[in-house]
């Protein structure tokens, strides 16, 4: 074929007809091809996305499995290894013999004799505390003065073991609740104080900027931009103080100073060598603090949407 040849056909096209083709019967072959062409791709993004999806919903399905049989496991391992002696009963008694206790003393009313004192150590120490450091580490954040002022102060007071400095609330105050519920205060205070601050200096200085051209000033530059952007590390924060809140309330219930609280029922327990009750009174300190995280991290989803990817 000669060349003129090959011209012509590639002008003509397959058909032999294009050339026969007005300019506008062309432009609308060319445009019906591109509508094609983008229909085809669309058609494979939908397929990606769907395929991507079911993926995660397998995931999903596969990591919530996990977290039911894990634990399944390990309590019918030690279930196991107890009832074989491979384990002594009477340092690590049975998941079963633990639940026993758990239910009688739920039905005797003893365990919510101690459930609910900590609880409530908890939420007003905790609660407050955790609101005081929001407050004033959004104004060291915000202020250059007042950080230089208290930063100093702050950093040398957060090291010091928060229940070291009990026994001076209890000199204070005396054996009442005032020096738990300050100890839990004063532990959530710091670990907010500190959480905040940094929040408020990662926000991006464009952010800032964007919102002064947009006209956010003053209030409406703290409750627009300031504050959604140290949001994620206050409830990071959250998450922190109240593992931190758990331990300390627990620490200070061992003492003499107290009759009552999950704390007191464990160092009880152990002095009279009752394990199955130590043991009951751990489970219950961890279904609380894992019930607190939880509505912490559902709270935050509800809250900063744009973070719930």
């Amino acid at each position: 074929m000669s060349f003129t040849d090959r011209t012509s056909t590639d002008d003509t096209g397959t058909d032999g007809k294009s050339a026969d083709r007005t300019p506008a019967e062309r432009a609308d072959a060319d445009r019906a091809r591109a509508q094609s062409t983008h229909g085809d791709r669309e058609q494979r993004t939908l397929v990606a996305a769907r395929a991507q999806r079911a993926r995660d919903r397998r995931l999903r399905t596969r990591d919530l499995v996990l977290s039911i049989a894990a634990p399944i496991v390990l309590l019918v391992l030690w279930e196991v290894c107890a009832r074989l002696l491979i384990i002594d009963p009477r340092f690590f008694p049975a998941p079963t013999t633990i639940l026993a206790a758990l239910g009688e003393m739920l039905a005797s009313g003893e365990l919510w004799e101690h459930a609910g004192p900590t609880l409530l150590r908890l939420l007003v120490g905790g609660g407050l505390g955790a609101a005081a450091g929001i407050v004033v580490g959004l104004l060291m954040g915000s202020s250059r003065a007042l950080n230089a002022a208290f930063g100093p102060l702050f950093s040398a007071l957060y090291p010091l073991p928060k229940i070291a400095i009990f026994p001076i609330l209890l000199m204070i105050f005396g054996p009442t609740e005032l020096p738990k519920i300050i100890a839990v205060f004063i532990t959530t205070f710091f670990v907010m104080q500190i959480a905040t601050v940094s929040g408020v200096w990662a926000i991006d200085r464009k952010l800032l900027e964007a919102g002064t051209a947009y006209g956010a000033t003053g209030f409406a530059r703290f409750r627009f931009v300031v504050l959604p952007g140290a949001m994620p590390f206050v409830f990071s924060g959250l998450k922190t103080a109240t593992g931190t809140a758990v331990v300390v309330v627990t620490a200070v219930e061992f003492t003499g100073a107290s009759t009552t609280g999950l704390g007191y029922l464990i160092w009880n327990s152990w002095q009279l060598f009752i394990p199955e009750k130590l043991y009951v009174g751990l489970l219950v300190i961890g279904i609380i603090g894992a019930v607190l995280t939880t509505l912490l991290s559902r709270s935050e989803k509800l809250l900063l949407p744009w973070r719930r990817g």
